[in-house]
């Protein structure tokens, strides 16, 4: 069975809050041209869907990175036109992989404007328990680059300390893969070149370039995850009787669903996690 995508649901109002963006920012964006227009419902009420939703989150990254309106446009004019929400996600995690660190200080007004939803103490709680955040004096020390995830997470089916322990095997393998990654280039490449290379100059441009390889790494990594995570899934959730009885259900709904759950909603946060 075709998956099929989520009828667009969030007015304007609704989708700002969750965006964290103003209503007056989300109509500019679509005079702009970067945000898509709305489906025109019963009373000719606008309407939004997680496309946009993911479209919004990854304009608010790419302004986090400095880059001007302008260049924001010439990027997501560069982007396929059939991108789901799902590879939105993905493409935010991405850029987001190689950003500095985000720690704020902020109050709890602020905390839950950025959320876009008010925070229960439970949430809180959950939220500091995944290291989204950390109290600090009266407000809160958030991770900006997590803080969507850990939010979108606090939705989820899943019992906490099941989403504890994935993230556990995510932190474990991930900085396994960094290590032995790095202990390879530096073997490999950077101790043959340093040893037979004497010009400064030359030494200098090696270092350039691993720091230029970073984003090719994770890009490699996160696309490797994305492709053994759906394999994974498929072979979990459609083999043997599941093939027979459940298979519509297990590859549109679990397939389509788990794993756009888990590499959809999750890979807003897997991917941003993993790196």
């Amino acid at each position: 069975m075709a998956d099929q995508a989520p009828e667009p649901m969030l007015t304007v109002d609704e989708l700002a809050a969750r965006a964290g963006v103003t209503v007056r920012t989300v109509r500019f964006y679509s005079t702009r041209g970067i945000l898509p227009p709305p489906v025109i419902g019963p009373r000719r009420v606008g309407h939004y869907g997680p496309e946009h939703l993911s479209r919004l989150a990854l304009i608010e990254e790419l302004q986090h990175q400095g880059m001007t309106l302008s260049a924001i446009e010439r990027y997501l004019d560069a982007l396929p036109d059939d991108l789901s929400a799902h590879d939105l996600a993905i493409h935010r995690a991405l850029v987001a992989s190689w950003a500095p660190d985000s720690a704020r200080e902020v109050s709890r007004a602020e905390l839950e404007k950025r959320a876009g939803r008010g925070l229960s103490d439970t949430d809180v709680r959950r939220l500091t328990a995944m290291n989204v955040l950390a109290a600090s004096g009266d407000g809160f020390r958030v991770d900006v680059g997590l803080l969507r995830l850990g939010v979108a997470l606090l939705d989820v089916p899943i019992a906490h300390e099941t989403i504890l322990a994935a993230r556990t095997v995510l932190v474990e393998h991930t900085r396994s893969a960094a290590h032995e990654l790095t202990a390879l280039f530096r073997d490999e490449v950077w101790g043959p070149f340093t040893r037979d290379e004497s010009d400064p100059e030359r030494v200098e441009s090696m270092k350039a370039l691993s720091a230029h390889m970073q984003p090719m790494v994770v890009q490699a990594l996160v696309t490797a995850f994305q492709r053994s995570l759906r394999e994974e899934l498929r072979a979990a959730f459609v083999s043997g009787e599941t093939a027979d009885g459940a298979a519509g259900g297990a590859t549109g709904e679990t397939s389509g669903g788990a794993a756009g759950g888990v590499s959809g909603r999750t890979s807003d946060g897997a991917c941003g996690a993993v790196s």
